[in-house]
Parts: C-alpha cells; structure tokens; sequence
C-alpha cells in the first residue's frame, strides 16, 4: 500500500512568527508521513527510532537535533519499547518559514551580518556534539519563557543553526512526484519488513514493477542495489540497539533481520569498521553529547 504524504499547515500562523512545541506524544502517533513549507528543527528527548526525510532512512536516538528543510517530505517512527512507563516519547521542535530568516535579515543589522555568506542547505541535516548541545540547551529554555523569551531566544538560535559546521547530511529532496511515490513506499516497506526476509518479487510487486525493472530502477536511483539497502538499514539499526540497549549482540543480530550470527558479525565489521561487540564498548566510553 502507497504511504500518502500529508500536507500539513502550522498553527496560528497570523499570530506567531514561530511556533514552538514540547510534546509527549503516543509512538503511533508521530509515525505519519507528512510535510510543510517550513524548516523544521527537532530534538529527540526521549525515544528512539527511524526517520525518513526525502530520499533517506536512518536511525535516530536521544539527544539528537535534526533540521528539516521546507517542503520535505518526513516521518518520525518511534519504536514503542523506548516510550516511557505511559507509553509516551517527548520531543522539542520549533518550525518557522524562510521568510522568518528573510525579514531578520531586511529589518536587523546585527542579524544581516551573522547570516553574510550563508548557504540555507537544500538536505536535512543531523547536527554534531557541540551544535547539539547548544541547540538542545536554547530548546529547553523555551520550554518556561514568554512568547517575547522565546522569539529572542530564537533571534540567538538562528545563526547557530544555520552557521553550525558539526553536521552530517541526512537526506536528500526527491523532486520527480513517481519517484517520491515509489521511494517512500519502498522505504516504508523496508520499515515494516526488515526483521524477515524481503524478497525482490514481493518489494517490486509493491511498487507495480517487475523485478528485472525494479533492479534497474533502485540502482539508478540510490546509487545501490536493493540487497545493500536493506542491509545498511539493518546495520543503522542495530547500531542504535547496540547504543541504547541491554540487549545481546546475538538478539540484535536477529531483531534487525540477519539469520545467522558469524554472518551478522563479519558483515558488521566490514562496513563500520569495528565488530559490534567494540562498536558497543566505544559508544559507551564516549563523552555524552
């Protein structure tokens, strides 16, 4: 079934040049693919999960901070075991429209000068240890302030979040409207189907091609074949149950798909660089973000 994009419009738009929001939310109510003219930028409390934006699934745990261009389409798919004793995730997110940025720019000097020679980034974006923190920090303290706190703390948070060099790139727009189609159900397939076997007649009878035209079509489009694609989901998600759970190496090896454990390990090894075992020990002696 075809994942519909939702169009959403934020909230009291005549009356606020921002909106700002500190949700505790029900997992299955955060996992609709929806998108709005407006940057977006997010900052996981708590909870853990998978996130779409444009053409890109990744992994995404506590304490990150995202920002999400204009018009992507996006979803944040919680997993339900990291909601708290309620059943609830919490989360930070304050979204606001370029022409917030442009006005800045025409009515303040100050302002016109920290975003000289910016380039507004056309990817979602994931922000470092020290941009996260700062950015976390900002979000937090809007959380008990006025509308007046909030906007001047804006005024300090946009620069940082614009001029931050600490980032990596995590998704690309996808302009062509059947291949926006035909991506997101493929990633949202592989979602809901990476713990079993996929095969290539049930992912291209999915999206109405056959598998000979599938292979082509995906390598085209991601650079990769749909076996590799899988499993670098696979490993992204394991990656995060070996950061933020107890569990067993042998059970993550099953919980993210792969059917035996030496194969898990060795393929593991080969693209991270490391075994999960010293994946793990090195994600726990590192400094907390």
């Amino acid at each position: 079934m075809e994942d519909t994009i939702i169009p959403y419009e934020l909230p009291e738009r005549e009356n606020h040049s921002f909106f700002f929001i500190d949700q505790r939310i029900d997992t299955q109510l955060e996992a609709k693919l929806h998108q709005h003219d407006a940057w977006e930028l997010y900052c996981v409390v708590q909870g853990r999960g998978t996130r779409m934006a444009g053409d890109t699934l990744l992994s995404f745990a506590e304490g990150e901070v995202a920002l999400i261009p204009p018009s992507m389409h996006h979803r944040w798919e919680y997993d339900p075991s990291s909601a708290d004793d309620k059943g609830c995730v919490h989360y930070l997110m304050v979204a606001f429209s370029h022409s917030l940025i442009q006005k800045c720019i025409e009515v303040f000097p100050e302002l016109r000068n920290r975003f000289a020679d910016i380039s507004f980034p056309t990817e979602a974006l994931i922000f470092g240890p020290e941009s996260s923190r700062t950015i976390r920090h900002a979000l937090s303290q809007m959380k008990g302030m006025d509308e007046l706190g909030r906007l001047c703390t804006m005024f300090r948070l946009l620069p940082t979040v614009f001029s931050a060099t600490d980032y990596t790139f995590a998704g690309k727009p996808v302009r062509i409207d059947r291949d926006v189609r035909r991506m997101q159900q493929v990633s949202t397939y592989v979602m809901a189907h990476y713990v079993h076997p996929i095969s290539l007649d049930d992912i291209a009878a999915e999206v109405g091609m056959n598998r000979s035209a599938f292979c082509t079509y995906f390598k085209r489009h991601k650079g990769m074949t749909f076996s590799q694609f899988v499993t670098q989901y696979r490993l992204n998600t394991a990656c995060g149950l070996l950061k933020h759970s107890q569990k067993s190496v042998s059970e993550i090896c099953y919980l993210v798909g792969f059917s035996d454990l030496p194969h898990f390990i060795r393929v593991f090894t080969k693209e991270k660089g490391v075994s999960p075992g010293r994946y793990r020990k090195i994600s726990d002696s590192s400094c907390p973000i």
